[in-house]
This record gives C-alpha cells, sequence and structure tokens, in this order.
C-alpha cells in the first residue's frame, strides 16, 4: 500500500493516477493514524514551503512523517516534498523544515529564467533504487524557483544543469525524493514510480 500525503496542497490526484497505473494500492489521506501506520509513505508537493510546513504542522503531521522514516520504512518525496525534508528555506523568509536531511533550498540565482520550467536531464550521482528502471540522463519535467543544497554531498542521487548543476534527487537510507515531477514526466516518470513501489522494505 502506497500512503500519500493529503496537506491540502499539490496534485494529489495525478500523483495518486500515477501510483496506480502502476499497480499499486494507494491510500490519500491526511488522517495521523494511518500515516502513522503507512507501509510507504509519500509526500508530494507544489505550492511555497511556508504553506505546506503549515499545513503539516495544522494535521499535526510533523512528528509521524519524522517517525515514519526513523523507523526505516520507505519516504518519496516530489518536488516541494524533497524541499521540507531540508533545514530550513530562504522562500518567503528563513522558514524551518523538517530538518530531516541537513542543509538548505535557495533560490536560484542565475542568468536564466526562473522558475526553471519545463523538460531537463538528470544524471545519476550514485546508484538508487530509485533509477532501477530508468536510464541515465533520461528527460524529468520541471518546475520550480527554489533548490536544494545538501551539507552531505553523498546524499545526491542526481543532478541537473540549469546554469548550475543543483541537486534534482537525493537517496539516504529508506529516504527518496526528486525535485521533478515523475508525475507528469510520461514514461520515465511512470518507471520511475514503479521503481519506487517495487523497492523491498529492509
Amino acid at each position: 500500500m502506497i500512503t500519500i500525503i493529503d496537506y491540502g496542497m499539490g496534485n494529489l490526484r495525478s500523483v495518486a493516477r500515477a501510483f496506480e497505473h502502476v499497480g499499486a494500492n494507494v491510500l490519500v489521506t491526511h488522517e495521523k493514524e494511518k500515516i502513522i501506520n503507512a507501509e510507504k509513505l509519500v509526500l508530494p508537493g507544489v505550492g511555497s514551503f511556508a504553506h505546506c510546513m503549515e499545513y503539516l504542522h495544522k494535521f499535526d503531521l510533523i512528528d509521524p512523517i519524522k517517525d515514519h522514516i526513523q523507523s526505516g520504512k520507505l519516504f518519496f518525496g516530489i518536488c516541494l516534498g524533497l524541499q521540507v525534508l531540508f533545514d530550513s528555506s530562504e522562500e518567503g523568509g528563513e522558514i524551518a523544515g523538517l530538518g530531516v536531511i541537513p542543509g538548505l533550498v535557495r533560490r536560484f540565482e542565475i542568468s536564466k529564467p526562473v522558475p526553471h520550467m519545463g523538460w531537463n536531464q538528470i544524471e545519476f550521482k550514485k546508484a538508487s533504487s530509485l533509477f532501477s528502471k530508468i536510464s541515465n540522463k533520461s528527460d524529468f519535467y520541471f518546475v520550480h524557483s527554489y533548490h536544494v543544497v545538501p551539507d552531505d554531498e553523498s546524499v545526491i542521487a542526481s543532478t541537473t544543469d540549469y546554469g548550475i548543476q543543483f541537486c534534482s534527487a537525493i537517496h539516504k537510507d529508506n529516504v527518496y525524493a526528486c525535485q521533478f515531477h515523475p508525475e507528469k514526466s510520461q514514461e520515465m516518470g511512470l518507471k520511475l514510480i514503479k521503481g519506487f513501489v517495487e523497492i523491498k522494505q529492509e
């Protein structure tokens, strides 16, 4: 069962449909007890970092998410669901995140248009079960103005070039997350989602 966190923001229906398309059983919920009991947890998201954290606090989901990760159960963050794993974001001031992955979320300071929007390649930086069904330098769909900067570069699973080389996916132990939107990335996106669904709990 894939449990997708509904915190009042984001493209939940398209994320759920993508998981269902690859054969997963899906539950979309913000009920604390169901999230506590989740086998695999997915945190999607679009919108602002501050509003995401506000809603997670409102539904009392901060500790359940962190406890899920700390217990070793599988977690997958998408777009904003990647960013809120970090200590804080520059978006809207210095906003505290979940603090699961040490590092910051910074705005693009580049000569290219911001937000970074459209198709772009990811380049693998280490082996990850998340990428088991896709080829290096595959194209995925991005929409974002901020990017994560991990303190420990060993968590970086892929990078993408957009004026700078930025971290486009991470993998640390049982935590997987990507800046791009696999649910909007057609065949490659579905293959990546299937890769997560098929990761075995250790």
